[in-house]
């Protein structure tokens, strides 16, 4: 609002006539006025006073300005007195004690705390682990003395329940013994944030004031960044010192690593060669070892065949190279073929075979001077691949580390002979990966688009395999027929490309879908079975290859090529045609799986947000009778000398009725639980019908009085027995007559059994009532699972919206259904219907 006028202290001080006030406002909130006056009465003009009014808008901008840039720079101090905390932890990342002494110190004095400190968990219990602002005899005082995880302290109280809390006034505490703790320290005000790994409290940062002078959110968020950096600096000791601990494992391990580093060499520098390779594991084994000389025996599963030695002397290597030994079973290679484990001799001469006359250990021990010697097998997957022997002139046991040395050096010899192997195969290989890696770039950049992929493979296929054409036959709505080909005429093809493909032996691709495997015909003019003219006069195929394409063993296609001539494919063609039928195999499949995730995705989507309704609303409806259970009980403990045995009645009887609520609850969640993991049992047992629903209507009467409903059943005398599971029986009556009473105020609900004939015996049973009624949106969806029928029902009339959807299971599990017929405003009638 604007105001001119003339005022008297302006006029008797100041001269002022005329005066003109203008607002500054801010959001419609006045934050002050610009007032100008004239010391003559002449009023101001309307651009005077707008002028005047910018004036004002301007000063409110300016304020606003210096309310910003004063918090900026209040954030700014509190940012820089923050990374001047970090630098110090960053400089001494591993030394927890200065990072937690650091962290208690910044964080008391940048938020004016008087005191702070943590505690961190062990056993149980929290233990002082740094302090500010204490005494140095109280930090002696408290040192021995540990909190538990309760409500008599507030880093119990902040571990108990795993959260930030502030105590405005701790000395005024409902809990007495913190109150008198409080009292003691003299501090009143308490800020306790817990550190949390990995969601569980591994200890509390606690700050205190002498005064009543609640924290503020920032400082809040200060000391709770400030707990952040401890947990962090607390995990990177942690696994400082495992890593510690493992280096000094490695540590240990580098001797024997480095040992073998040579030999790791050798290997690396002569991949496919295995003699060199054997020759420097021998020449290091025997080195390393203090032995005099070594042999690699390669075994065929029947003999041993020397595979290489070293430094043997010369008499004995001349008739070594040529031995093919057949040992002796009390010789070390006869005893290491049967066990697969090192055998160790102390002196070859006193053992048996040598005193026998053994030819090979003869000429080992006679010819190469062998005394002690151990022999390790070369063993792949448990199966003996060859040995390492090395020998000693003179009686001197090897010891434990060298024969471990010797077991590495056997290892790494299958490993060489496996990778030798394996290299061979890969050469082998590698100029069909080469030529097909262009090809699976093409359908890797195509994946989804089926035709252009499968239009790449065929034509790879020929132009690989040197083929004049080629065809790919899939299913299209169940029947087999030619799509996608190469080298074929148009005319050709359009004859052919209507035509079903038969499992039968008249064609190739018929063929190959009648085997499920690879069909090669050198020559079709020379098979009597062969029967496909068109391919004869039109396609002028002379040999021709037909590959399956297999999904689970069962042909979804075929790969067909033809050459022109009488020019039959390759056992490499052939494989190489069976990968690229592979890869059409798998982008069909992949195809079809994609369609199908697009279509499941739509259906989880929906799921999941039915789920998470669900869970919102169970877990409001748990939480409630939990609270009441757990109020209830606290009060009658507190105040259990003023109650009588009469005055404690309704307490328990509200107690009782709450864990009742949530035990049927729960069970809800259980049953369901059980039906969809297909874990729930019937037990059937013939029951009579009339007692039973006499019994439920009993157990459901007290709902129906809760609403004043008026609760009948009508069922004949003769109605009968049932074979059926009676315990899951009453749940469903039970559930759709607490259901009708839910939903029914002042109205009506009746159960109606009766024997029906349609077919087949079944037993009826109809829960009509009165009630509000369903809309036919809301029948559709009423016995899904998660889904209640409307979100402004469940809030007005509670519910998990599981009772209906266990009804019908349960139903169904007993060969029947449960149905529903509803208008709004005029009520509901569910109708069971079991088998009879």
């Amino acid at each position: 609002m604007l105001e001119t006028s003339s005022t008297t202290k302006p006029t008797e001080l100041g001269g002022a006539r005329t005066q003109l006030a203008v607002p500054m406002l801010k959001d419609d909130g006045l934050v002050g006025a610009i007032v100008i006056y004239r010391q003559q009465v002449r009023p101001f003009t309307e651009k005077q006073i707008d002028l005047v009014r910018n004036f004002a808008a301007q000063a409110v901008i300016a304020i606003e300005n210096t309310r910003l840039l004063n918090e900026l720079r209040e954030s700014l101090q509190q940012q820089t007195a923050t990374a001047d905390v970090l630098k110090v932890i960053s400089r001494s990342a591993f030394d927890l004690q200065t990072v937690l002494n650091t962290l208690v110190e910044s964080a008391s004095r940048l938020c004016h705390a008087d005191q702070a400190a943590i505690r961190l968990i062990r056993d149980g219990l929290y233990y002082p682990a740094a302090s500010y602002g204490f005494s140095s005899e109280f930090r002696e005082y408290i040192k021995p003395r540990p909190f538990g995880v309760n409500q008599e302290s507030l880093v119990g109280r902040v571990a108990l329940e795993g959260r930030t809390i502030q105590l405005d006034d701790s000395q005024a505490d409902a809990n007495q013994t913190l109150a008198e703790r409080s009292k003691k320290a003299n501090v009143h005000t308490m800020l306790g944030v817990p550190l949390m790994r990995e969601g569980v409290p591994i200890g509390t940062l606690v700050l205190a004031r002498r005064v009543v002078l609640p924290f503020t959110a920032k400082q809040i968020e200060l000391v709770e960044t400030f707990a952040h950096q401890a947990v962090i600096a607390i995990e990177n000791v942690r696994l400082f010192d495992e890593s510690q601990a493992r280096t000094r494992e490695l540590s240990e391990a580098l001797e024997q690593q480095t040992a073998t580093s040579e030999v790791l060499g050798v290997i690396s520098s002569s991949p496919g060669e295995l003699e060199p390779v054997f020759q420097a594991m021998l020449a290091n084994a025997v080195r390393l070892c203090d032995a005099k000389f070594g042999t690699l025996n390669l075994y065929d599963g029947e003999a041993f065949r020397a595979g290489a030695l070293h430094n043997v002397p010369p008499a004995y290597a001349d008739i070594r190279r040529g031995m093919v030994i057949r040992p002796d079973p009390s010789s070390s290679l006869g005893r290491v073929s049967r066990t697969r484990q090192v055998v160790h001799i102390d002196d070859l001469r006193t053992t048996e075979p040598y005193l026998e006359g053994n030819r090979a250990v003869r000429s080992l021990a006679d010819l190469g001077g062998a005394r002690t010697l151990v022999t390790v097998p070369m063993l792949k997957e448990n199966e003996l691949t060859g040995v390492i022997g090395i020998y000693r002139q003179e009686v001197r046991p090897f010891t434990d580390k060298q024969i471990e040395l010797v077991k590495n050096f056997a290892a790494q010899a299958v490993i060489a002979i496996e990778n030798t192997r394996l290299l061979n195969e890969l050469r082998e290989s590698l100029q069909q990966q080469t030529a097909t890696a262009e090809v699976l770039k093409v359908i890797s950049r195509s994946t989804f688009d089926l035709k252009s992929v499968l239009q790449t493979l065929v034509e790879s296929a020929a132009r690989l395999t040197e083929a004049d054409k080629a065809n790919i036959t899939r299913q299209i709505d169940g029947v087999f027929y030619r799509s996608e080909s190469y080298g074929f005429s148009s005319e050709f093809m359009d004859r052919v490309r209507s035509m079903p493909v038969q499992p039968d032996r008249g064609n190739v691709s018929g063929r190959a879908l009648l085997e499920g495997c690879s069909v090669h015909i050198p020559d079709i003019f020379a098979d009597p079975e062969y029967t496909f003219t068109e391919a004869q006069e039109l396609g002028g195929v002379r040999t021709g290859l037909g590959v399956p394409m297999l999904r689970e063993g069962v042909p979804i296609g075929v790969l067909a090529l033809a050459r022109s001539e009488v020019r039959p494919f390759t056992d490499k063609q052939i494989e190489l045609v069976s990968t690229f039928a592979d890869q059409a195999a798998i982008a069909i499949e992949n195809v079809r799986l994609f369609d199908e995730i697009q279509d499941k995705n739509r259906q989880l989507a929906e799921a999941s947000q039915n789920k998470s309704t669900f869970l919102s609303s169970m877990s409001h409806e748990l939480r409630t009778p939990l609270n009441a259970i757990i109020g209830l009980t606290e009060m009658m403990v507190t105040n259990a000398a003023r109650f009588g045995t009469e005055k404690a009645m309704e307490p328990l009887q509200r107690v009782n009725r709450a864990g009742t609520h949530l035990l049927g609850l729960i069970n809800q969640v259980l049953d369901l639980s059980k039906i969809e993991a297909g874990k729930l049992e019937l037990n059937p047992q013939t029951v009579q019908l009339v007692p039973l629903i006499d019994e439920v209507v009993g157990t459901a009467r007290p709902l129906a009085d809760n609403n004043q409903n008026r609760l009948t059943a009508e069922a004949p005398d003769d109605l009968g027995s049932l074979t059926v599971d009676p315990m899951r029986l009453r749940q469903i009556l039970f559930n759709l007559l607490s259901n009708a009473c839910k939903f029914t105020k002042g109205g009506e609900v009746k159960l109606k059994a009766q024997r029906l004939v349609d077919g087949r015996d079944w037993i009826e049973l109809a829960v009509a009532d009165s009630g509000i009624g369903m809309t036919s949106e809301q029948q559709a969806k009423i016995f899904e699972e998660f889904t209640q029928a409307d979100a402004s029902t469940a809030q007005r009339f509670g519910g998990t919206g599981l009772g209906l959807a266990i009804t019908r299971k349960l139903a169904r599990m007993m060969g029947g259904d449960v149905t529903v017929t509803s208008e709004p405003g005029k009520g509901s009638v569910f109708t069971v219907r079991l088998p009879g």
